[in-house]
C-alpha cells in the first residue's frame, strides 16, 4: 500500500498504537526532534521504501475535478477573522479537532512543525468540534504552542463539510480553495508533508500522485456518481439492474435517523445496520423481478379422429 489509505507508520518507527492517546503523546514527543531535521531524508530516501516490500510505489491521490471548499466567517480565539478567502493562494490545511481528543493532540506538534516550515504557502487552520469553552481551549493552545489560527466550527459548519464523523479529520484545499483530499483519524505527518509539497510544486522524490473521481469520499452530496458501495454487494446484478439500484440507492432516505439517501449514509456510516438492510432488499427485489417466469403447462389438445378418405366417385 502506498501513501494514501491506511498509511504505514514504519519510516518513523511508530505503530498504530499511536491512535492510543497516551501512546501517541509519548513517542511523538520523541519523533519530534526527528521529524525536524529528517523529513527531507524521508521524502527523498525512506519514503519510496514504504512499500518496496509489497512491490508497490508509494502513491498519494488527489481528487481530479475538486469542488470548491464551503466558505465560513469566524473569530479566532485571538479575536482575528478566520476565513478561507484570507488564505486564498496558499495551500490549505483544514484541520477539525477537540481538546479531549487524544490522536488530534498527538498530531499538534506535527501540525506545528508544518506550519513553521511552510508558513509562507500553508496555512493551517484549526477548527474546534464539540467544545465552547473559549478560554479553556486559549489555555490548551498556549500550551501546546499552536501557531496557526484557531476557531470554534458551528453546527453548520460541521454540515457542509459532511458532519465530521471521525476526530481529527483535516481537509486539503489546493490554492485555488478546493477540496483536493480528505483524511480521518491520525496521519503520517509524511503522508501531509508529501501532499503540500506536491500542491506547492515541490519535489516528492520518488512518490506517485494519482487522481480520483469523488463518489463521496470527499462531499457526500457526490455519492450519486458512486458505482460501488461499502458493503453492498452488487455482482449478482446485470449492468441495467445496478444502474437501476444505484438510482434507488440514491433516491431513498435512510431512515436511521442520518436524514441521508441510502447512498450517503452507506458512505458515511457503513456500520449501520439499517442502510444495509434496506439496500439488500432492493437488490433482493430487483433480483426477483428478473427471474424468468416459469412456462404455463400446455392442456393436452382434444385428438380428433382421421376422417375415412373420400372414395371416389365412380
Amino acid at each position: 500500500m502506498g501513501l494514501s489509505g491506511n498509511t504505514h507508520h514504519a519510516a518513523l518507527g511508530i505503530s498504530h498504537a499511536l491512535c492510543s492517546p497516551i501512546n501517541a503523546i509519548m513517542k511523538l514527543a520523541f519523533y519530534r526532534r526527528l521529524l525536524h531535521y529528517f523529513v527531507p531524508l524521508l521524502l527523498f530516501s525512506v519514503v519510496p521504501s514504504l512499500t518496496r516490500a509489497e512491490d508497490q510505489q508509494p502513491t498519494i491521490r488527489f481528487v481530479r475535478n475538486p469542488d470548491p471548499a464551503p466558505e465560513f466567517s469566524l473569530t479566532g480565539l485571538d479575536g482575528k477573522p478566520v476565513t478561507l478567502a484570507g488564505s486564498r493562494g496558499k495551500v490549505i490545511l483544514l484541520n477539525f479537532w477537540a481538546t479531549w481528543c487524544g490522536p488530534c493532540r498527538a498530531e499538534i506538534s506535527d501540525l506545528v512543525e508544518l506550519q513553521n516550515k511552510y508558513k509562507d504557502r500553508l496555512q493551517i487552520l484549526g477548527l474546534v468540534v464539540d467544545d465552547d469553552d473559549q478560554d479553556a481551549i486559549k489555555e490548551f493552545t498556549e500550551k501546546f504552542s499552536i501557531n496557526y489560527p484557531v476557531a470554534i466550527a458551528t453546527n453548520e459548519i460541521r454540515l457542509q463539510y459532511g458532519g465530521i464523523a471521525a476526530l481529527p479529520t483535516s481537509f486539503v484545499l489546493d490554492a485555488d480553495g478546493r477540496i483536493v483530499q480528505k483524511h480521518e483519524g491520525l496521519r503520517d505527518p509524511v503522508l501531509y508533508e508529501t501532499e503540500i509539497r506536491s500542491l506547492l510544486g515541490l519535489p516528492i522524490g520518488n512518490v506517485k500522485v494519482e487522481t480520483f473521481e469523488d463518489t463521496g469520499q470527499i462531499f457526500l452530496k457526490n455519492a450519486d456518481r458512486a458505482s460501488e458501495l461499502p458493503g453492498v454487494d452488487l455482482s449478482k446484478l446485470t449492468p441495467e439492474q445496478k444502474t437501476a439500484a444505484l438510482h434507488k440507492f440514491n433516491a431513498q432516505t435512510c431512515t436511521c435517523g442520518c436524514t441521508y439517501t441510502l447512498a450517503q449514509c452507506r458512505i458515511y456510516d457503513r456500520n449501520c445496520q439499517i442502510s444495509k438492510a434496506a439496500t439488500s432488499k432492493i437488490i433482493a427485489s430487483l433480483l426477483r423481478t428478473a427471474q424468468p417466469k416459469p412456462a404455463p403447462a400446455k392442456s393436452p389438445r382434444a385428438t380428433r379422429p382421421a376422417s375415412a378418405p373420400r372414395e371416389k366417385e365412380k
